[in-house]
């Protein structure tokens, strides 16, 4: 079957468009399921300025049914997949919202964190919202939410879930690689790692209110111990100092 947004039974008046070379300038003609095209004037390849490329973030056959994507999207295309993750993670957890909760805080932790380090957020993201993704079997299995479990049967539960939304398995690997680590980075340990780790913590001690009744001095001078990344530290200080 073909996809209707590529099959011409379906297009309209507008599926065949020009516009200029954003380059050079040269007028250029585009139909709507081009990927790109070569300008006639300046010779560079172009994106298709009107084309929309928001399945082909998940999609596992994106590359056969757009021909050969273009550069610009593939390098966004890891970034873009770890939304289909989020949505994924709520659906899989059901109603616990709670833990949902702490998924999509901990990703948007991460994010800041990982922004300011200069990290490869697809991976630290995904790791985020799959984190305790195996929170569900470790409860029914040994009636316990400790670390030990979550790390224990958070890999198999990611893994599975990756591989349905059609993830590389280099994407896979890596994800699963940090959801089955729940200790403590050590100084050598991957920067992600750290990321995610601080971004988790900083989730926990946010929701604590015995924060509140620690000396901020006391509390920095902890704090500079606990977070492993610089910006990790500087946004735990702005979250629970500042904000006190």
């Amino acid at each position: 079957m073909k996809c209707p947004g590529q099959d011409t039974q379906y297009w309209s008046e507008d599926a065949i468009f020009e516009t200029e070379c954003p380059e050079c300038g040269h007028p250029m003609e585009f139909f709507k399921d081009d990927a790109t095209r070569r300008c006639g004037g300046c010779k560079k390849k172009i994106v298709n300025p009107k084309m929309d490329f928001g399945c082909a973030s998940y999609c596992k056959f994106a590359e056969q049914c757009l021909g050969t994507l273009p550069e610009e999207f593939v390098a966004q295309r890891d970034d873009l997949f770890k939304d289909r993750v989020a949505v994924e993670m709520k659906k899989y957890m059901g109603t616990d919202f709670k833990r949902i909760g702490h998924a999509a805080k901990v990703a948007n932790y991460a994010e800041k964190i990982g922004k300011k380090e200069k990290a490869n957020l697809p991976v630290i993201l995904c790791a985020a919202y799959l984190y305790d993704i195996g929170v569900k079997n470790a409860l029914e299995k040994y009636d316990s939410t400790e670390p030990q479990y979550l790390e224990k049967e958070s890999p198999e539960v990611a893994k599975q879930l990756m591989k349905k939304l059609g993830a590389k398995e280099e994407l896979i690997n890596q994800v699963v690689e940090m959801v089955g680590h729940h200790n403590r980075p050590e100084e050598n340990d991957d920067i992600s790692r750290k990321i995610l780790h601080d971004a988790d913590m900083l989730t926990h001690m946010a929701a604590c209110e015995d924060k509140n009744s620690v000396d901020d001095q006391e509390f920095n001078a902890k704090l500079d111990k606990l977070f492993l990344t610089t910006a990790g530290n500087e946004l735990a200080k702005q979250v629970l100092v500042e904000a006190k």
